[in-house]
């Protein structure tokens, strides 16, 4: 690459100016200073650019910039051996340059911040009215389809299956195993103080039964079939695939939310199961390395000690958290404007908002039970 070079010849009739070498934005930097100093102060200038063997947007800038400024105080610009390509480009590039510079970052003030809360405050208003709004038409559609299981798009509904439940299985299983060696070691490094090792088996079962099960399960599928569903489907509605569908007379809510719906009201209570089962199964093994609690004894205190009513609490809770994720997962969906980068920020929003919700909804579950006795 030939670095550009500009020389300049005063005289009586103005200044000479003379441009050489490849003008373009990689080589820039060493003319740069050369053009921004130059001061016409009313001098006409001539520009002599024949000996320029390369000129680029950045290039044609710099010297539509400079010719602006000798303008501007009321001197003429010649041009010289310039070919009709670069001519061309100069001439575009000028066109476009911005009359006036861009207004200076305004400072914001305690008014300015205010503004900025009750904006956000009322967005948030009016995103809760529309998620409420989307949680209303599901619960319709979905009524609509148990009184008329035909309108039920099947094929769809055994595929959404899969991805959400049987695909997920591994992650599930293996989580749920970790969780179990965990809470047994931890417990058995704590209960060892007071002599009551045998208790880590009520400590696994409990926990896991009750609450760490369906709650981790539900977290992993809202990172995984949640986003999933927030990124295809607002993928369509970029495509404007979800229009067409409206321009055909079908309903976007019962084709593409219905099935993704039902089949996480199917599979999270058994993946939840899935993860209570290997829980325990890595909770038995982990007593049985560490506190010598053989499989035996851990079954027994299992079935001793544990009402089926903690298993029964975290199934209850598995069906709220399959509608709460598939909604929050759907409607951020339909709120995609037609950008690429708005599909990954909703799926950003569906992921958090999920994992949210499920705490929150957890939380109020636990309340509940607690104040029913049970």
């Amino acid at each position: 690459m030939t670095q550009p070079a500009i020389q300049s010849d005063w005289n009586a009739d103005g200044v000479y100016l003379k441009v050489s070498g490849e003008l373009v934005t990689q080589s820039l930097s060493s003319v740069e200073n050369a053009f921004s100093s130059f001061k016409p102060d009313g001098t006409s200038v001539v520009l002599d650019l024949t000996n320029v063997q390369a000129l680029d947007t950045g290039g044609a800038w710099l010297v539509a910039d400079l010719a602006r400024r000798v303008q501007a105080t009321g001197a003429d610009v010649q041009f010289q051996g310039v070919i009709p390509a670069y001519s061309d480009l100069i001439d575009t590039v000028s066109k476009n340059i911005p009359d006036e510079p861009g207004a200076a970052a305004h400072h914001r003030t305690f008014a300015d911040w205010v503004a900025t809360i009750g904006k956000r405050t009322v967005g948030g208003w009016n995103d809760s009215l529309s998620i409420l709004g989307f949680l209303g038409l599901t619960l319709h559609r979905l009524f609509r389809t148990v009184l008329m299981p035909r309108r039920l798009r099947r094929a769809a509904l055994v595929s959404q299956m899969e991805e959400v439940g049987f695909k997920a299985i591994p992650i599930v299983a293996l989580m749920g195993f970790l969780i179990g060696v965990v809470l047994a070691f931890q417990g058995a490094t704590q209960l060892k103080q007071f002599g009551a090792e045998i208790f880590v088996v009520e400590l696994i079962s409990i926990s896991v039964l009750r609450e760490l099960g369906i709650l981790l399960t539900a977290i992993i599928v809202a990172g995984r079939s949640g986003s999933a569903f927030t990124a295809s489907i607002g993928s369509m509605k970029v495509q404007e695939e979800i229009d067409a569908m409206r321009t055909l007379g079908l309903d976007p809510i019962e084709v593409l939310v219905i099935p993704r719906v039902v089949a996480l009201l199917i599979m999270l209570p058994i993946l939840g199961f899935i993860a209570d089962m290997a829980a325990l199964f890595g909770g038995g093994l982990m007593s049985w390395i560490d506190l010598d609690v053989s499989p035996g004894m851990f079954a027994t205190r299992l079935k001793e000690n544990t009402g089926i009513w903690h298993f029964a609490i975290g199934m209850i809770k598995a069906p709220f958290f399959a509608l709460v994720i598939g909604v929050v997962a759907c409607w951020q969906a339909m709120q995609v404007k037609g950008s690429a980068q708005s599909v990954g920020q909703r799926t950003t929003a569906s992921v958090v908002q999920s994992i949210f919700m499920v705490i929150a909804l957890d939380a109020l579950f636990s309340i509940f039970f607690s104040v029913m006795g049970v």
